[in-house]
């Protein structure tokens, strides 16, 4: 027997498990899944608590170069209390060790929201995270090649005197550093978003399409926020980029409304 396509989408807004809890159930099963996920986190600072020292070389590269640009011998990550060396291995800890147990806890979120999807919703949403994760990360990858630059452009402005030197306090720099690493990951990701909401029929290719200039203005004062005032050579990069993002995202979104339309003849406009 033929399966037809009404059978096809009858199955596809099925739930992908047909799984019924009380809601005393649903509690403990979210508590059981916290559970499992805070543990993975606690093993996952755990073992970044052993690496720190790889990273913190990392962090201190930038002011190296910046040191060496300068021919300053006195630029240097400074720590201004007891502790303070302490709590910032403590806070890296927790940083890769969310990076680390992402595994366990996006697991735990997604076994816990899956029985109540449909079998479309699940097929969105795995596509939806195979390209935010690799978008994230690139944006990590670009904040961290654009750092160096941000502090060169910004130790420029260091009085040359005699008693005048670019000092970064371990917690301030830790601050500035994982806040633009995690900004532009998250902007990267914005795009994908646009493409989600067109798979929900919230808009279509063209109206994302008709939208670009708004969206590259919007992209240049991301990238002006994200980046120092004085730092144009980062806005732009940054701009470019986000814009280039938001077109191709047009484009998909463009290449399922064609798809929609063949699929359903009377989508068409």
């Amino acid at each position: 027997m033929a399966t037809t396509d009404a059978d096809v989408t009858s199955r596809d807004d099925q739930p992908y498990r047909d799984r019924r809890m009380s809601l005393a159930g649903h509690l403990m099963e979210l508590r059981r899944r916290l559970m499992i996920a805070a543990i993975g986190l606690v093993v996952g600072m755990v073992i970044a608590f052993i690496v720190t020292d790889p990273v913190i070389d990392f962090l201190l590269r930038p002011i190296e170069l910046v040191a060496g640009e300068l021919g300053d011998d006195f630029t240097r990550l400074t720590y201004t209390g007891p502790t303070s060396a302490f709590d910032m291995r403590l806070r890296i800890s927790f940083a890769i060790g969310i990076v680390l147990s992402a595994p366990v806890w996006l697991w735990q979120i997604w076994a816990y929201v899956m029985p109540g999807l449909t079998r479309r919703e699940v097929r969105y949403t795995v596509g939806f995270m195979a390209a935010a994760i690799p978008l994230f990360f690139g944006g990590c990858v670009v904040a961290v090649m654009l750092l160096p630059n941000v502090l060169l452009v910004m130790a420029s402005f260091v009085p040359d005197a005699q008693f005048a030197s670019q000092f970064y306090e371990s917690s301030g720099y830790y601050d500035f550093v994982f806040k633009m690493i995690t900004i532009v990951g998250i902007a990267f990701v914005l795009p994908v978003f646009l493409v989600a909401l067109n798979l929900a029929g919230v808009v279509d290719g063209r109206a994302v399409l008709k939208g670009w200039r708004p969206a590259f203005v919007i992209a240049l004062v991301f990238g002006m926020l994200a980046s120092p005032p004085a730092d144009m050579v980062t806005m732009l990069i940054l701009a470019v980029i986000l814009f280039a993002l938001y077109m191709a995202a047009a484009v998909v979104c463009l290449a399922f409304d064609r798809r929609k339309r063949k699929r359903d003849p009377e989508l068409a406009p």
